[in-house]
């Protein structure tokens, strides 16, 4: 079924020469015409994150020609983005990425009006922002805002084109509660905190997010000029190792909280509170707070005094592939999956330090540690990231 904005006036603009010369290969499809082309004009669509997602999103809709893009981001581009973000390029490092997509977008086209929102999307500028677009596309990586987009445009009743990835696997939806369930419907409540690793600790496929997210500029495109069938009342699941596209239908839950008749959320809330997580994948210095943290520099002096890792352990959590990457010379490697079966090559009596890239993974191994009744045990407050910045530099970061 073919849903449209139909709030969207093809006759509010026009299409200069150069325009109709720029997009002549769309004018020539019937499907899309000076009517269609005209409606992406007068369209308008705000993007949340400006990274994997965000890149191919922001890019193909300007070049489609749509006429206001709305970026939303907070960050700067690091090195490590350009495997997958290629809005942004090596020029770009350390600058906004709000300014770096806006300043690649302009030279595709430079007929388009972009707006950029250099801040966290969050409960309290949400409305604002969100408020002037016709469209709101999720590409963050993170529950708290995914939940946070949803409520908006539920409350707001506008089209959320959603898309998530994670290593080789993407999800493509557009959650509509005027026309079909909510990314609530489907997921009522987040994951406990820590359960789904984020893509900093994961990793995801360079290409990956180029495929859902030129998903995303499809639906989008389709929902403004109204041709073809939306993915509203679909989830599309995509496995980049299998190449297999799979569809799940899905019905709106009658008991939503939010796009129900009788909702229970009516305004935004807590969103970091409600899913026990940050609105961010920054992981420089993760810990485990209450005196249960050892610094990179006091893990540092140990090592000194102690003429290397004697008289302690160094545990590092991580995945060998990682271990490959590099490695603090002295530790043992004991991946997190294999923690509790290797328990008993562990010295309760014995201190120990756990370690891993950023320190996340290293705190589940400590808490996981601590049920087992171990009580000497530090978790490396940042990871080998902290330790390569600060104390070693001739490890590489990744």
């Amino acid at each position: 079924m073919s849903i449209a904005l139909e709030h969207i006036d093809p006759n509010s603009v026009d299409l200069s020469h150069e325009e109709i010369k720029r997009y002549s290969r769309h004018l020539i499809m019937p499907e899309v015409g000076m009517k269609g082309q005209k409606k992406l004009k007068a369209a308008s669509v705000l993007l949340i994150g400006t990274g994997g997602l965000g890149s191919p999103l922001a890019m193909y809709l300007a070049a489609a020609g749509v006429g206001r893009i709305g970026l939303v981001d907070y960050d700067t581009v690091d090195a490590s983005n350009l495997q997958r973000q290629v809005v942004h390029g090596t020029s770009t490092i350390g600058k906004l990425k709000v300014e770096s997509a806006k300043e690649r977008i302009l030279d595709i086209n430079p007929d388009i009006r972009v707006d950029t929102y250099n801040d966290l999307f969050t409960s309290a500028n949400a409305f604002d922002i969100a408020r002037p677009y016709d469209i709101i596309i999720d590409g963050t990586d993170n529950f708290p805002t995914r939940y946070l987009v949803n409520d908006v445009c539920v409350l707001l009743k506008k089209p959320n084109v959603y898309g998530s990835i994670f290593r080789f696997e993407g999800q493509a939806s557009v959650f509509w509660a005027e026309h079909g369930p909510c990314y609530r419907c489907l997921f009522p409540e987040p994951p406990p905190p820590g359960l789904v690793p984020s893509c900093a600790e994961g990793g995801v496929f360079g290409v990956l997010p180029g495929t859902i997210g030129t998903i995303q500029a499809t639906e989008a495109i389709k929902l403004i000029i109204g041709v073809g069938d939306s993915l509203i009342g679909r989830l599309m699941l995509y496995d980049a190792l299998e190449m297999t596209f799979d569809t799940v239908k899905l019905k709106k839950n009658p008991n939503c909280l939010v796009c129900s008749p009788n909702p229970k959320i009516t305004e935004l809330i807590d969103y970091e509170q409600f899913c026990g997580m940050p609105m961010n994948d920054h992981q420089d210095e993760i810990g485990s707070g209450e005196g249960w943290d050892i610094s990179v520099q006091e893990l540092d002096q140990k090592i000194k005094v102690n003429s290397g890792v004697k008289n302690f352990r160094l545990i590092d959590v991580r995945e060998e592939h990682e271990w490959e990457i590099a490695h603090i010379e002295g530790a043992q490697l004991i991946p997190l999956g294999t923690l509790a079966a290797r328990m008993n090559e562990l010295d309760s009596a014995q201190e120990i330090v756990l370690q891993c890239k950023s320190g996340a993974r290293s705190g589940k191994a400590l808490e996981l540690l601590r049920g087992a009744g171990f009580r000497k045990i530090k978790n490396l407050k940042g990871g080998i990231v902290a330790w390569a910045n600060q104390v070693d530099p001739s490890l590489p970061v990744y």
